[in-house]
């Protein structure tokens, strides 16, 4: 990894952190520049603007919970080893300044992380998507994102044709974005596998927001948006770094993730042969095991074409045989809270933290060489868009709190209560802000293991979520507010808001700082044919799921300072002093007279 400087912002926070968030602007560097019109990319930028604000959210309620001792700072009293962690806490932010204060003894940190790897030269990643010989799709990956704009230019297509380019785009600081997004993940394994200090436990539960997502990139198969496996390389790091032999992987995705269900095929299967040859006397040295369990909706994407290879494995269960351990669930409609919980959930969905138990124990039972991964996809929430969600396969916002906090029990119970979480879908703001908020209160409930609460399932309500909405777009001008009528009701949102202003701050930055790209000049209608080959144009063919445009989407990409003019998310096209109209010629017969 080149660089583990990642900056902690919760410096007021003494008492040890249980959760740790890690953010990565580099994920903003993956844009679409294969045309101007960006509205029907639903895997964009501001997806992560929407995850800080259900992020910041759940941060400021669970800082109202905390005693009001904690809102004021550490007496003269405090010990030599507080008042040390103080001074390397402090000196980190004069490195980075960041004004994110928590109050001490918030159960949450902060990381704005810079963390990035070298994909041709890092074990993990060459480990899920290397090859024997030469890693040929991690060169191709590079290949892609550095000839791009050219490939624009000339009027290609810049995702070879093999591949499904409605779902895939690519521009030249999309790599850097890949990088960062696996060196986060990787940092955020470590974090949870490394004490900070002697004597201090570190946070065990933590969360990823970063982008683009991973679960349906197999080893060298980019698709759905995914060009290499977020999960399954922080899986592998796991492994060679710090000798993990069990790994969990529950993926809660609307969207079956075909891609880490083949990598885990694999990793199993070989290591099934390596302990049958040395079952048979023959020298060789145990390989890590994993379990991957997924909730999906089988009439959705990859599924929804119905094809057999495609919807027989998502519906795979096996449980020992061959080596592999898999379990598939389908999300089923449901008319009312109460059959969701009663019925789905308990009778259902609930199986796949039963099978990971029985994972557990049929490789050994409980040890310190276990981790958990949760891919977490925000985008069966009951807020995702129609055009994404058309199936009714929906839970409540509740299950990603319910669900967080059943897989830290049985991570404090089997994995000594290790759980990496790491963003994969979701669409719509409402959704992406509402189950990150759900998400991360429950990696913190779950990691107290205090009894079950479910009142603060309020926080994430309709009429809050609808508060929390005003946020989404970008703002030059004063913080929002609720209204004159609910201001004193919602000091929460205040809270959140000025959080949101440091964790985002390039948001409110003036458009002047855009324009990273220059997409080719603009061509008269004589011009414009022949067409972009394998290129969107107007109306792109886009996979089953990713059809429509997301009618909540802010109106422009986040703006992100960088010493380097390529680092800003939006590219910025030249000016046009004059749109032509599109015109549409019909031919027909000729009119009555």
């Amino acid at each position: 990894m080149d660089a583990l400087d990642a900056t902690f912002l919760s410096a007021s926070t003494r008492s040890n952190p249980t959760t740790t968030v890690f953010l990565q602007d580099a994920c903003l560097q993956h844009k679409y520049i294969r045309t101007r019109d960006s509205s029907h990319i639903v895997e964009r930028p501001e997806r992560l603007r929407a995850v800080k604000i259900g992020l910041c959210a759940a941060i400021s309620r669970l800082e109202e919970t905390l005693p009001p001792t904690t809102n004021v700072a550490a007496s003269s009293g405090a010990s030599e080893t507080d008042s040390l962690i103080e001074a390397i806490e402090n000196l980190k932010l004069e490195q980075n300044p960041v004004d994110f204060s928590l109050p001490k003894g918030h159960p949450v940190q902060v990381v704005q992380s810079s963390a990035k790897v070298d994909i041709l030269n890092h074990p993990a990643v060459k480990f899920i998507h290397g090859d024997i010989d030469r890693d040929v799709y991690l060169e191709k990956l590079i290949d892609w994102a550095r000839d791009s704009m050219e490939k624009i230019s000339h009027g290609q297509c810049e995702i070879p044709s093999e591949l499904p380019q409605g779902d895939m785009y690519m521009c030249p600081t999309s790599l850097d974005a890949i990088q960062g997004a696996l060196g986060t993940v990787c940092e955020a394994v470590d974090t949870v596998m490394t004490s900070p200090a002697p004597g201090f436990d570190p946070p065990r539960t933590a969360f990823v927001a970063i982008r683009p997502p991973g679960h349906h990139c197999g080893e060298d198969t980019p698709c759905g948006f995914c060009f290499v496996n977020n999960v399954a390389v922080g899986a592998a790091h796991a492994h060679l770094k710090h000798g993990i032999k069990r790994v969990v992987i529950l993926d809660i995705d609307l969207h079956h993730g075909h891609g880490t269900q083949s990598i885990v095929w694999q990793i199993n299967e070989e290591a099934y042969r390596t302990r049958s040859e040395a079952e048979s006397g023959a020298p060789s040295e145990p390989g890590i095991q994993v379990y991957y369990g997924s909730v999906h909706d089988i009439l959705s994407f990859p599924c929804e074409d119905g094809k057999p290879d495609m919807v027989q494995a998502a519906s795979v269960s096996i449980h020992g045989p061959h080596g592999q351990y898999i379990e598939n669930i389908h999300l089923e409609p449901f008319e009312s809270e109460e059959q969701f919980w009663d019925v789905h959930y308990r009778e259902a969905y609930s199986k796949l933290l039963m099978k990971a138990e029985d994972f557990v124990k049929r490789t050994g039972g409980a040890s310190d060489d276990t981790f958990v991964f949760i891919s977490a996809g925000f985008d069966a929430s009951e807020y995702e868009t129609p055009s994404m969600s058309r199936h009714n396969r929906k839970v409540p916002t509740s299950f990603f709190y319910r669900f967080t906090q059943d897989v830290c029990e049985f991570a404090n119970k089997w994995a000594n209560g290790r759980v990496v979480s790491v963003l994969e879908g979701g669409y719509s703001d409402k959704a992406l802000l509402s189950g990150a908020m759900a998400h991360l209160t429950g990696l913190v409930d779950g990691e107290c293991a205090a009894a079950k609460d479910n009142s603060r399932e309020n926080w994430w309500s309709s009429e809050n979520v609808q508060i929390l909405e005003k946020l989404v777009k970008k703002r030059r001008g004063p913080i929002p507010s609720v209204g004159t009528a609910d201001a004193k009701s919602t000091p929460w949102f205040d809270r959140t808001a000025a959080l949101l202003a440091v964790l985002d701050p390039r948001s409110a930055e003036s458009s002047s700082t855009r324009g990273a790209f220059a997409l080719p000049s603009p061509m008269t209608l004589r011009a414009r044919q022949p067409a972009i080959q394998g290129a969107l144009s107007t109306s792109p063919a886009m996979s089953p799921d990713r059809t429509k445009v997301d009618q909540n989407r802010p109106s422009g990409g986040v703006a992100v300072a960088s010493s380097s003019p390529e680092s800003t998310p939006e590219t910025s096209p030249p000016t046009v002093t004059k749109k032509l109209p599109r015109v549409i010629l019909r031919v027909g017969p000729r009119p009555e007279t």
